[in-house]
Order: C-alpha cells, then sequence, then structure tokens
C-alpha cells in the first residue's frame, strides 16, 4: 500500500489529530477527575474513592500523549525545532505539573495522615489541572498565529526571552480557549465519576455535569464568535520543494476572517461546529438524567468535533505566524520525508490498534464500581 506524498501528508495531518483526540478522551479525562477531587469529594475517603477510579488507567492513557508527541517529531520535524524554540517555557511548565501526578498515585496512601493525603490531593489537582489548561491555551495562540520567524538559515526566532516569551501567550483569547478545553474535559470527569462510583458520590455531579456542559457550549459559542474578528491565512504558493529556502519563500496571504475560509468553501465542514453543540447539549441532559454512557458517548463526539473545528480553521497550516507569515509552518512544507511517512504509516497500522485493543482490555479487565468505603485503600 503505496501513497503518493501528498496524500501521506493529509493522511498524517489527520492521524496527529486522531491521537490528540484520543488523548483528550482519555488522559484528558483522568486529569479531569483528578481536578475535581476537592469539588466532588467531601474527605480523604471520598478523595480516595475518586483517584481509584482512574488510578489503573492513568499510566495507560499517557501513551495517547507520548504517542502524538512523537508522531508530530517524526511527522513534523519542523513544528518541533519552531515549537520548542518559543514555547519551551510553556512546555516546561506543562512538563513540571505532570511529574506531581505519578508521584501522587504513588506516595499518597503510604501514610493515612490526613494532611499527608490532602498534599498528595493538591499535587494531583495542580498537576492535572494546569496542562489541560495550557493545551487549550497553545490551540488558542495557534488559531491566532506565534510571533515567530525563521531567518536565512532557517533557524527560528521569538519575540522575547524567558518570562515575556511565555507571558504573551496567556492572552485573553488564548485563556478562553484554555477555559474550554477545562470545562468540555470537567464535563467528561463528572460523567466518569457517575459511570464508576455508587452511592452519594456518583449523584453528587450530575447537577454539575449539566452546568459544565452548558458553559462549555457557552464558552465555546464565545470564542467562535471572537474568532471570526481574526485574520487568517491562505496558501498561495509554495516553493520548490528541492530549494534550501523552501519553508520561507513560498507566498503566504493575510485573510480577514480567515479562520472561517475553509467553512466559507466547503459548506458541509459547518455540520462539524454544529454537532459539538449538539452533543454537548446531549451530554449534559443525560448527564443530569444519571445515563452516565449515554453522557460520555455524547460528550466525547463534542470534544472530538471541538478539536476537529479548530484543526479545520487552521487547514493547512500547523503552525502560522503572526510576524511573517511566509514562516508559516503547513503540512506541505513541515512533513518529513515521503519514505518516512510511509515508514511510519505501516508502524501505525500495526502498533495503533495493538495500543486501542490494550485499552480496551485494561478498562475491561479493572472494571468495578467504588464507594467511599473503598477510599485509601490503595488504588488497584
Amino acid at each position: 500500500m503505496i501513497f503518493d506524498y501528498d496524500t501521506l501528508q493529509v493522511i498524517w495531518w489527520i492521524l496527529v489529530g486522531v491521537l490528540l483526540i484520543g488523548f483528550a478522551l482519555t488522559n484528558g479525562m483522568d486529569m479531569a477527575v483528578s481536578t475535581l477531587l476537592f469539588k466532588v469529594g467531601q474527605n480523604s475517603k471520598e478523595r480516595g474513592a475518586l483517584i481509584s477510579t482512574i488510578s489503573p488507567h492513568w499510566d495507560g492513557n499517557q501513551v495517547w500523549l507520548i504517542t502524538a508527541g512523537g508522531a508530530i517529531f517524526a511527522a513534523w520535524p519542523e513544528v518541533y525545532a519552531a515549537s520548542f524554540s518559543g514555547l519551551y517555557w510553556g512546555m516546561l511548565l506543562v512538563l513540571f505539573a505532570i511529574w506531581l501526578r505519578p508521584l501522587a498515585f504513588d506516595y499518597r496512601n503510604h501514610q493515612s495522615d490526613e494532611m499527608w493525603l490532602k498534599r498528595w490531593d493538591i499535587a494531583l489537582t495542580v498537576g492535572s489541572l494546569v496542562p489541560i489548561l495550557l493545551f487549550g491555551v497553545v490551540f488558542g495562540n495557534l488559531l491566532q498565529g506565534l510571533p515567530f520567524w525563521a531567518d536565512e538559515n532557517v533557524r527560528w526566532h521569538y519575540d522575547g526571552v524567558f518570562l515575556t516569551a511565555l507571558l504573551p501567550l496567556l492572552d485573553p483569547f488564548s485563556i478562553l480557549c484554555g477555559l474550554v478545553s477545562v470545562s468540555m474535559l470537567l464535563t467528561q470527569g463528572c460523567l466518569w465519576i457517575q459511570l464508576r462510583t455508587v452511592d452519594e458520590i456518583g449523584s453528587r455531579v450530575k447537577g454539575l455535569t449539566l452546568k459544565l456542559a452548558l458553559l462549555t457550549l457557552v464558552l465555546y459559542g464565545i470564542a467562535g464568535i471572537w474568532a471570526y474578528s481574526f485574520d487568517g491565512y491562505r496558501l498561495v504558493e509554495l516553493a520548490p520543494s528541492d530549494s534550501f529556502h523552501a519553508i520561507t519563500s513560498k507566498t503566504v496571504e493575510v485573510v480577514p476572517h480567515g479562520l472561517f475560509a475553509n467553512y466559507a468553501d466547503a459548506w458541509v465542514l459547518w455540520v462539524v461546529p454544529v454537532a459539538a453543540i449538539f452533543c454537548l447539549l446531549k451530554a449534559g441532559i443525560a448527564g443530569v438524567k444519571g445515563n452516565a454512557v449515554k453522557g460520555i458517548v455524547y460528550n466525547s463526539i463534542a470534544i472530538a468535533c471541538i478539536i476537529m473545528t479548530a484543526a479545520i480553521a487552521m487547514f493547512p497550516f500547523v503552525m502560522p505566524s503572526s510576524i511573517d507569515p511566509a514562516s508559516s509552518l503547513t503540512i506541505w512544507d513541515a512533513s518529513s520525508s515521503h519514505f518516512t511517512l510511509q515508514v511510519m504509516l505501516y508502524a501505525v497500522i500495526i502498533f495503533v490498534p495493538i495500543a486501542l485493543a490494550y485499552t480496551i482490555w485494561a478498562y475491561k479487565r479493572m472494571w468495578n464500581k467504588v464507594s467511599a468505603e473503598d477510599g485509601n485503600k490503595g488504588h488497584y
């Protein structure tokens, strides 16, 4: 099964999107449950019960994040080079936060002292909230364009250094996108808690599920209306692929309301954001009625559609530049070689089904409902 280069580049754009959606639905969900510890759990036992619903799976769920990161590096090496040049401090902040999670899972139940338990619960909450917030912030920055450019030797540069390279990323629109990320994943977390807990823990989040689903819908709508005011980018012409300056010699136009250009060109694409709104409503209704399975299905579709909404708006750009549009990275000029993409596709065809099968097996094998009485007894 041999594909031409252009087809492979599109396939890998889709595959990276699928991996990011997989991360949101798995690792994002268990981070959401961890973020809700103090909102839902009224004492250390109830928080321990909540942790028990995700502790058998959280490390396996992180495979989706690792795989997505590896796929981006292998498929779009220039994106890795350009993003690490300017987003380094943000990525380190995410990494430091994620480090707290395995420590909390491992050490929490080694002592029964209440302060010991509470401190590790706080660490787990912080280590989960920060990544899901900042991942949304990154998407918000990508939609607006990042302040980078490439010099004549295709070395990447950003405006500002140290904190001045991090703080501008926390602009109002990007923070709004971060809040969309948090609210949609917290909705998933509430539904998971309903599904996996008994007693009053699960019933306690019914109303919260509806509120979070409606909050996500409102924030998502505001973000869409706000994004309409932004300029977007249109790829006019690529430079010859054999040119050393192929990345920086292409022609890119700045287009008013450009983030909606793809939707204007193909109206059928509007089904994606419309489906997100519809499924958010259905997920909130299912949650308040206590139908967690249906709610998770609807909210999972909503999460996938929200991520796809941003991806469609940006296509074919992966990292647009707000300073020098010609330095923007697209799937056409940031990709690895034809041979690399083809070999990687074979690896995906073989190993992703194996990973997916293992994930399904693990969830099925370690499936059980927990109650407050199970809290602080260990996580497995």
